[in-house]
């Protein structure tokens, strides 16, 4: 659904219904990822307080998985480091971290961990402070793991007459846009394809009719996720 048809929603609602709607302004699903491999993070989580203690040590490595491979958890603990009974809270913990991540607090995607080394109490390890110890060294991990935010990137598609080509491309440019190609396809008409990040197109619809005198059309659909510059990243980061 495009801002056009929101916007005439909004409207109906109001003509029809009589009713008052709140609209803000959209929200942009940024994720995390980290772009290097981080050979170990420990996480540990000691606490005594009169009664039964909690204990619960791991250390794990982190490395990228790919776009799109998702989470990965891998179990190589060998000796009985840690009981077997312990990984499941261990990897818990980490998918728990994963929610907010490092940068800005965003979900972080596409990782893979692998738990290789830790240790245990026999009387105060529990799951629940492997949990903890799974979370902490997911968190260092991820400081070390040159930690980035991705944007949703997405594939946008102009038809506009051939006079405002210029000010069609030098628009999607301005953007952070990256233009693709070119083709005319008849009566004077032609194509532009291009990649702009979605947290740039809120009120493109509205600015493209502006720049065509409404002769312009535009399609687009959800591409990629891509690295935010880091310019672009500290302000987001600073909005949170």
């Amino acid at each position: 659904m495009g801002e056009l048809h929101l916007e005439i929603i909004v409207d109906r609602l109001k003509r029809e219904f009589n009713v008052e709607a709140k609209v803000g302004k959209p929200q942009v699903a940024y994720r995390e990822t980290i772009k290097k491999s981080v050979p170990e993070a420990e996480g540990r989580y000691i606490k005594q307080s009169g009664g039964k203690g909690q204990y619960g040590h791991c250390w794990i490595r982190l490395e990228p998985n790919g776009q799109g491979k998702g989470f990965e958890f891998v179990n190589a603990i060998k000796g009985g480091a840690i009981p077997k009974e312990f990984i499941p809270a261990i990897e818990k913990g980490i998918v728990e971290a994963m929610k907010s991540g490092v940068v800005a607090g965003y979900p972080v995607v596409d990782v893979k961990v692998t738990v290789y080394d830790g240790s245990y109490h026999d009387v105060d390890s529990s799951e629940a402070a492997f949990k903890v110890a799974g979370s902490m060294a997911f968190k260092a991990g991820c400081k070390m793991g040159d930690p980035v935010l991705l944007e949703p990137v997405m594939k946008v598609e102009v038809e506009t007459p051939d006079q405002y080509m210029g000010d069609v491309t030098g628009s999607l440019s301005s953007k952070r846009g990256q233009i693709q190609g070119t083709e005319s396809i008849g009566n004077g008409i032609s194509k532009i394809s291009a990649f702009v990040p979605l947290s740039e197109l809120f009120g493109y619809t509205s600015e493209l009719r502006s720049i065509t005198s409404g002769r312009g059309s535009s399609n687009m659909e959800p591409s990629h996720y891509a690295e935010v510059p880091r310019n672009v990243a500290e302000e987001i980061s600073g909005k949170k």
